[in-house]
């Protein structure tokens, strides 16, 4: 562990051989120490076998204990002896009852088992934690025997039906037969009796008859005794003689009656018939339904068994590994098909499936489909698996690694145990941690030894999985709680990351040696390039040095004698501090450290105090002021650290703001009310008139009291300026005389000759653009010396002028009641509107905040104009010393204005009252809302733009400049029309470099090459050129493999000179970024013209953040449209629609070859379909209407092409377009963020670049 020669670290999986070879004995128990004895467990997580002694050279029972029993292993208590120190080397090791899944495998955002698996993190979890099964193998052949017998079983069954079909049949047809035989007998009887009961009955009529017959004739010729009858007819009445007649009579009566015994007899017998042979065929019928009834439930139910078999077979056919099954599927399957598929749950089934993985084999049908599919989304997804089985496969690590069997136990003594003074004992959260872990483990143990219910050991083992969990990384599932409940134990990943990790806090963020830290004063003499650092302070960081030159002169012996002179704090030592920091300088660093200037070199000075004095140029580049600061101070050691302090570090060399070349040494506060108080101009002061020989006459004048320094004289002096305040053409100066002021002469003596002579107001912007153009022309040492007189300059005039304020200076002007009254009166109009429904609430909300913004800008006018511009407060206001301008002026004798609520909506009711007249009670309630919000944001705001700037720097870190050039000829357009920060052509062009060359139209003067580097002069001309837009290289468009290249780069802004090889331009542009980040608000108000409903516009920092995510849906995303054209704003069933039509002229251009006839001439209007050419039978149609074109070039026809697209509009958004506006593709039609991919579509690359 100590051994430090190493040349590169590689981190892999490790497998549980590797876990048992780094480990020094297993730990079985979760007891740590003996609290009566206060020495570690045997077998605990402290015990001395497995970790080392906690005595050096010196066994835990005590029978060795000297450094000459180096190497001896204690036979009695199992104990090297050897140092104390190998407790923070050694590693025990845990063998865990279950495999344990490694939760940074499955549980972060990409899975890699999930990915490697092709399963869900959903699945993967619920398989984990023992929710569901997954199948883990299936034996092919018990597969293919189950299938034989499932068809097998589907025969036999089918057979048996059959067979039992023919038997149920055979016995109803039978039953059926008896009958219908019987019925058969019934019918042959009944024919057979017919013929009998007929004879009897005519056998009856036939004897009747003879009977009266004899009787009649018997009585032939004579009178009837009585009436003779036969069948109820009348033969003969009484009296009436018998004749022939009457026995005819009887014949005829015996045949009908005859006839009609015969004829019922017959109706008779039909009619039995029918019945009988209905109930035959009823029979039949009867018989035959019940046997196909029986076939068609043979073939239902054979269906059935078929369907049942099938399902049965899909069911075997579809069990393949990785298959996830619930409790209920699970105990089907198994019943049905128990020796064909093995299926487990938790980190045991996943641990089989990652054991016979094949990665060679998955490599190469992963290749194949990433090559083959047309799905996208499959394509991603097959690259994301690509991805991790190339890693396992060159690392050489095994995807069963991932699944835990072995856990390493970390050394004792980096998660220590110590008593506090109240004999309670303070213990690392990994022990808690730990001893969970071992408690569950042995619990499962003892479960599996007894054979306990599988409910219960599945229920053990997910507790094993959560512990062990909780160990490796307890933000990932169910936090784990101290023992009181509390609070969350940190894991063995929370020690590791963020903040206050081993890598940030500990590795890349030690406390450093040779640092001090103290509050920050003004060091208002200081020179650029030096601080102030206290004697007690130099003293401390210093002490090597000095103890070493009190030693070289012989004020001490040795160290410990010059310690104790330090110490006595003699004369002697504060002039050998002073020699000692001669050439040495130091760092100072003041945190948030946002961007490189926020750590800079200077040559300390040491003063009286306990305070750090810090150059009033520098604090803008630190972001400091003086009220409380703490800044931290750092001692370079070697030669080569002070060598790279003294020529890149020091405050003298960072003159330019690394994000956009602008000087960040520029004035501010103090000594830009000096400045500004300095060259003001008056009218009628003492000596105004008079006519000075030269400078040094005008300043003795001052000095004897002779002139007023705002007074107007005139002297003769040599200027670089025409009277225009315009530098010559020819820079060369002139020697002429200037009206001007004797401060302004003062501030000219400070000034470098070539900018001589400054004969205008100067206030903080005017500054600024003075000494980034003394930079650009002269250089590093002359600016330095200009900003030190400037300082010295505006703080000595800051003095003199006496500049102070009164609330009497504040003067309230009179038309601010009349302003406000008149807005009161709009804004009351607008709510009758509302009150009439003309209105809606939103449209209320905004004409109402317009009103008030309006009235607030009418005051501020109002302010402005009503202050006498030599007055101490518009002094301040104007020269830009104050923050703000006249913001703050309105709100003290003007008003308040309009606040904001917690949620960033601006409140529609304003403070009207301002400071000097002071708040009511209402309105001092609403201010404190707006006060309230500007701190929370501030707090908010510093964390994101911090981690924002973390993001950005671990993206772009690589982009270093390698080299000289690409060889590209690719470049961007930098276009006038683009509004980059209200940034000029020129400013956006110097630096950049030229990839084409661009000629002056009016002379034909190159003004610049393509490839050479815009300057100042080359960029200003090309301004005033009214060139529209020019084609500059650019990073986007960098050829070179790794990093990028100068050209394509530009200028480094930092130093205004040509990139040097080796530059981390990637971080610069992260931390230029980062760094105005915090300044950025977190929503911007649009009031006034552009009112919007708060939340449909994402602003500022979140906005920043949106756009570098490049995020698919922006959040309040403006709607914009893909073409040109009339815009037609309609309403359809409640809802905004814009309908844009584009109308084209388009050409169709027909090749008709020269032996063909043209039959339309030039201008004439076709219809579609006609004919505008022939040859024979053969013709040439016209495949639009419209107007023929006929030249050189051949035949066209002109016609117009129409589109129409639609777009609905949200309700809420505000619409910028009106009806039969003309707008061009990629124009927004409602207020809201520009979607970048929606322009990359639109409008191209060019426009998003």
């Amino acid at each position: 562990m100590e051994n430090t020669e190493f040349r590169s670290l590689r981190i892999s999986l490790a497998s549980p051989e590797h876990i048992r070879s780094w480990s020094y004995g297993e730990v079985t128990k979760p007891e740590t120490i003996n609290y009566r004895r206060l020495r570690p467990e045997k077998d605990g997580l402290f015990c001395e076998a497995i970790f080392g002694p906690t005595r050096d050279w010196q066994c835990y029972c005590g029978k060795y204990k000297n450094i000459r029993y180096k190497g001896i292993i204690c036979d009695k208590c199992g104990v090297e002896v050897t140092r104390s120190s190998v407790r923070r080397e050694r590693l025990g090791h845990i063998e865990l009852a279950a495999p344990v899944a490694h939760v940074w495998y499955t549980r972060r955002v990409p899975s890699h088992m999930g990915l490697l698996l092709n399963v869900s993190r959903r699945n993967l979890d619920r398989v984990l934690y023992f929710a569901q099964y997954v199948i883990t193998s299936v034996d092919e052949e018990a597969r293919q025997r189950a299938i034989k017998r499932l068809e097998e079983e589907l025969e036999e069954t089918k057979i048996k039906l059959e067979t039992e079909l023919h038997s149920n049949v055979g016995e109803a047809t039978s039953d059926a037969q008896s009958r219908l035989d019987e019925l058969e007998e019934k019918l042959v009887d009944l024919s057979s009796t017919f013929d009998e009961r007929l004879s009897a009955a005519t056998d009856e009529v036939v004897r009747e008859a003879k009977a009266i017959e004899q009787r009649l004739n018997n009585l032939k010729g004579e009178a009837a005794s009585e009436t003779i009858s036969l069948g109820g007819e009348v033969i003969a009445k009484e009296g009436e003689a018998i004749g022939r007649e009457h026995s005819v009579m009887v014949q005829e009566i015996t045949k009908d009656r005859l006839s009609a015994v015969q004829q019922e007899f017959e109706e008779e017998q039909q009619a039995d018939v029918a019945g009988l042979q209905r109930e035959i065929e009823e029979l039949r019928t009867e018989s035959d339904a019940v046997g196909a009834d029986m076939r068609e439930d043979l073939i239902v139910k054979q269906t059935r068994l078929s369907q049942q078999a099938q399902a049965n077979r899909d069911q075997l056919e579809n069990l393949e590994p990785m298959t996830f099954l619930n409790e209920t599927e699970y105990r089907e399957l198994k019943s049905k098909f128990g020796n064909v598929f093995r299926a487990d749950m938790g980190a045991e089934a996943l641990y089989d499936i990652l054991k016979k993985m094949d990665l060679d084999k998955l490599s190469r049908d992963l290749w194949r489909e990433v090559r083959t599919t047309r799905s996208k989304q499959a394509a991603k997804r097959a690259t994301k698996r690509l991805q991790v089985v190339e890693a396992l496969r060159k690392s050489g690590n095994r995807p069963e690694w991932m699944i835990l069997t072995v856990l390493p136990v970390i050394p004792p003594d980096l998660r220590p145990m110590v008593q506090l003074d109240g004999g309670r004992f303070a213990t690392s959260d990994l022990n808690d941690l730990y001893r969970r872990v071992i408690n569950r483990n042995n619990r499962l143990k003892r479960l599996l030894e007894l054979g306990a219910p599988d409910v219960i050991v599945r229920n053990e083992k997910r507790m094993l999985q959560e512990a062990v969990d909780s160990l490796i990384d307890n933000s990932q599932r169910g936090k784990a709680l101290s023992r009181r409940g509390r609070r969350e134990l940190k894991s063995l990943s929370d020690m590791l990351k963020g903040k206050k990790g081993r890598f940030r806090r500990n590795l890349l963020g030690k406390r450093v040696d040779y640092s001090g830290r103290s509050v920050i004063v003004v060091g208002p003499k200081l020179k650029l390039g030096q601080c102030g650092l206290p004697k007690v302070m130099g003293l401390e960081l210093f002490r090597p040095f000095v103890i070493s030159k009190l030693v070289e002169y012989g004020y001490a012996s040795n160290v410990k004698g010059a310690k104790r002179f330090i110490e006595r704090q003699q004369p002697e030592v504060w002039q050998v501090l002073e020699e000692v920091i001669q050439g040495r300088p130091i760092l100072l660093n003041r945190a948030p450290t946002l961007h490189r200037l926020g750590i800079q070199a200077f040559m300390p000075m040491l003063v009286e105090g306990k305070a750090i004095q810090l150059h009033p140029l520098v604090c803008s580049a630190f972001n400091a002021d003086f009220d409380g600061d703490q800044m931290a101070v750092h001692v370079p050691l070697s030669e080569k650290a002070v060598k790279e302090a003294k020529s890149l570090m020091m405050a003298t060399r960072n003159l330019l703001k690394p994000a956009d070349g602008q000087p960040i040494v520029g004035p501010s506060k103090d000594m830009v009310l000096g400045v500004y108080y300095l060259t003001l101009v008056q009218d009628g002061l003492t000596g105004e008139g008079r006519l000075f020989s030269d400078l040094e006459e005008v300043e003795t004048a001052y000095e004897l009291g002779q002139i007023h320094i705002h007074a107007k004289i005139k002297v003769l002096a040599q200027t670089y300026f025409d009277e225009n305040n315009k530098r010559y053409a020819d820079n060369q100066p002139r020697t002429r005389i200037i009206e001007t002021s004797a401060g302004r002469v003062l501030f000219n003596m400070a000034m470098p000759k070539e900018f001589q002579f400054v004969n205008w107001v100067l206030d903080k912007g005017g500054i600024n653009g003075f000494i980034n153009r003394v930079y650009r022309r002269l250089g590093d040492e002359v600016t330095i010396e200009l900003v030190d007189n400037i300082k010295n300059l505006g703080f000595k005039y800051a003095t003199i002028s006496g500049t102070t304020i009164a609330v009497a200076d504040l003067t309230i002007p009179e038309e601010r009641q009349g302003i406000l009254d008149n807005a009161l009166q709009r804004v009351n109009e607008i709510d009758r509107q509302y009150r009439r429904g003309l209105l809606t609430e939103e449209e209320q909300y905004q004409r109402t905040i317009e009103q008030w913004t309006n009235a607030k800008e009418q005051v501020e006018t109002a302010v402005r104009d009503a202050m006498d511009p030599a007055s101490p407060i518009a002094v301040m206001a104007l020269s830009g010393a104050g923050k703000g301008g006249f913001g703050p002026i309105t709100q003290l004798a003007g008003m308040r204005g309009l606040m904001a609520d917690p949620k960033g909506r601006i409140i529609p009711v304003p403070i009207q009252s301002n400071f000097r007249q002071g708040l009511d009670t209402l309105e001092y309630f609403i201010s404190t809302h707006g006060a309230r919000k500007g701190l929370a944001d501030t707090a908010l705001r510093t964390a994101d733009a911090g981690y924002l700037t973390r993001r950005l720097v671990d993206i772009a870190q690589d982009v270093i400049v390698m080299a000289d050039e690409c060889g590209t000829t690719k470049g961007i357009w930098v276009r006038r029309t683009d509004n980059f920060g209200k940034q000029t052509l020129a400013e956006r062009l110097v630096g950049r470099v030229a990839a084409e060359t661009i000629v002056d139209t009016e002379t034909g003067e190159i003004v610049i090459e393509s490839g050479e580097y815009f300057d100042d002069e080359a960029a200003a001309r090309v301004d005033q050129m009214d060139v529209p837009e020019v084609y500059v290289l650019s990073p986007m468009t960098c050829e070179l493999r790794r990093g990028i290249c100068a050209k394509c780069y530009g200028l480094d802004l930092a130093r205004g000179k040509k990139v040097q090889m080796g530059t981390a331009v990637g971080i610069v542009a992260a931390q230029s970024i980062g760094e105005p980040g915090t300044q950025l608000t977190l929503r911007t108000f649009h009031t006034g013209g552009t009112a919007s409903k708060s939340g449909d516009i994402t602003q500022g920092l979140p906005r920043v953040e949106e756009l570098f995510e490049a995020r698919q849906r922006p959040k309040g995303e403006a709607v914009m449209t893909e073409i040109g054209g009339i815009a037609e704003v309609r309403v359809i069933d409640g809802v905004r629609h814009v309908f844009i039509t584009e109308n084209k002229l388009v050409d169709d251009v027909y090749d008709v070859p020269a032996d063909w006839s043209i039959v339309v001439a030039n201008n004439e209007q076709v219809e579609q379909g006609g004919v505008i050419a022939e040859k024979g039978d053969e013709v040439i149609f016209a495949r639009h209407a419209g107007r023929v074109v006929r030249d050189d070039s051949g035949l066209r026809i002109v016609w117009e092409s129409q589109d129409e697209r639609d777009y609905d509009i949200p309700a809420g958004m505000r619409l910028l377009v009106s009806d039969g506006q003309y707008v061009s593709a990629g124009d927004q039609l409602t207020e809201g963020s520009k979607n970048p991919h929606r322009i990359l579509e639109v409008l191209g690359r060019d426009a998003v670049t």
